[in-house]
């Protein structure tokens, strides 16, 4: 440091240098400008800068930017040279995707078209987009009760087959009893904390015979903001005896599940033991239209969400049946959600005939109350057969 700059000496010790000042003299000392930066700016006397104020002690310096002076008048009107750089950037960059072939881009589209629908893309991708233009313009038809079939086949019944086929791997025993054709009844055991095993066996049946299930579902089921809405539009509707005696002289195949929220909300204590079926009203609703009863039972769905407990103070001010706990819900939260993968078995047992009663038998109570009983015990004792014939509850 210079003898004539001691106010340069920091507080601390510290040597402050003004930039440029250890250059010769004339360039970048802060009293006028170097030769270099005049002669970027073109000729003509240029006016004195001001000098730069020096900064206190225990201050850092300020750096001013020296004005640019005018252009001569044969210059360009610009207050500074524009570089090429600037410029480039003025004009907005190019896009990134701009340099791509046309046909880099087809394929890309062909490949990521065979690997979502397989080696015959093309049709499968015809019909998806044939699809979603009857979504948008509203070309589709729904029945009486609701039931869009081909929303159920290609968008719910994709989405729950890997769950069947990969998480639960259902092994189906019988599918042969169920009629190909005309109006059937199929009633099954219901259990699991949520009744997914109503939704597995509409699959299984769909894809074993190619015919949609109709379930018979509680009002709480249409209570609910969109679950109504989805289980209309999947095929499900009111259990009443009304709808279901009219869908079965249709030629339905229709399910119901007699225990009611008495099967899925039992504990896990009592699993696989059958409730009371109620007063036999599916049974009446065969008689009167004389459609076979195919008795259906469900082993692995006890043990998708074990209950072993309830909060029924809670559950009656939410108007629940039942609020459940699980070793995983509500521990975990959303997480325990999750079904656990247990290995289910479904038997489709021989279909119990009911054309051969006599016209007001579905008015006689203790037909009615025999034939129920004959449903039920032929559905626990199948299951105390799957049971038996289950290697383990995960495989």
């Amino acid at each position: 440091m210079s003898a004539h700059q001691p106010e340069r000496q920091a507080a601390d010790g510290a040597e402050v240098i003004p930039i440029g000042t250890r250059g010769r003299p004339g360039r970048g000392t802060g009293q006028r400008p170097s030769s270099a930066a005049r002669g970027l700016v073109g000729g003509g006397s240029k006016p004195a800068p001001k000098p730069v104020p020096k900064p206190s002690a225990g201050t850092k310096p300020t750096v001013v930017k020296q004005p640019v002076a005018a252009p001569a008048p044969s210059a360009p009107a610009a207050p500074y040279a524009e570089s090429p750089v600037v410029a480039h950037e003025r004009t907005g960059p190019l896009s990134p995707l701009s340099g791509i072939p046309v046909s880099d881009w087809l394929a890309a589209l062909t490949y990521a078209s065979r690997e979502l629908f397989g080696d015959e893309w093309e049709p499968r991708l015809a019909q998806f987009l044939a699809f979603l233009r009857r979504r948008v313009t509203g070309d589709f038809s729904v029945d009486t009760y609701g039931f869009d079939a081909e929303l159920t086949q290609r968008f719910f019944l994709t989405a729950l087959r890997p769950i069947a086929q990969k998480w639960f791997r259902i092994e189906v025993i019988g599918a042969e009893n169920i009629p190909a054709e005309g109006g059937a009844l199929v009633v099954s055991n219901h259990s699991g904390t949520i009744p997914l095993d109503g939704v597995m066996t509409l699959v299984q049946i769909h894809d074993h015979t190619g015919r949609f299930l109709r379930p018979l579902g509680a009002d709480l089921v249409f209570r609910l903001p969109f679950v109504g809405t989805i289980a209309r539009k999947a095929g499900a509707t009111l259990a009443c005896n009304e709808d279901a005696e009219r869908m079965l002289r249709d030629g339905e195949l229709v399910g119901v599940w007699p225990e009611g929220f008495k099967g899925i909300g039992k504990p896990f204590s009592e699993r696989y033991k059958l409730q009371r079926f109620g007063r036999g009203g599916f049974v009446s609703a065969a008689i009167r239209t004389g459609v076979p009863i195919v008795p259906v039972s469900v082993v692995g769905a006890e043990e998708i969400y074990p209950l072993v407990g309830n909060i029924p103070a809670l559950a009656r001010i939410l108007g629940l049946p039942y609020l459940p706990i699980t070793p995983l819900f509500p521990l975990l939260g959303p997480l325990g959600l999750v079904p656990l993968p247990s290995k289910w078995l479904i038997e489709f047992g021989e279909p119990i005939r009911t054309d051969a009663y006599d016209k007001g038998a579905a008015d006689d109570p203790m037909l009615v109350f025999n034939v129920t009983d004959q449903v039920r015990e032929t559905i626990q004792q199948t299951l105390f057969h799957l049971l038996q014939q289950r290697q383990s509850v995960f495989r």
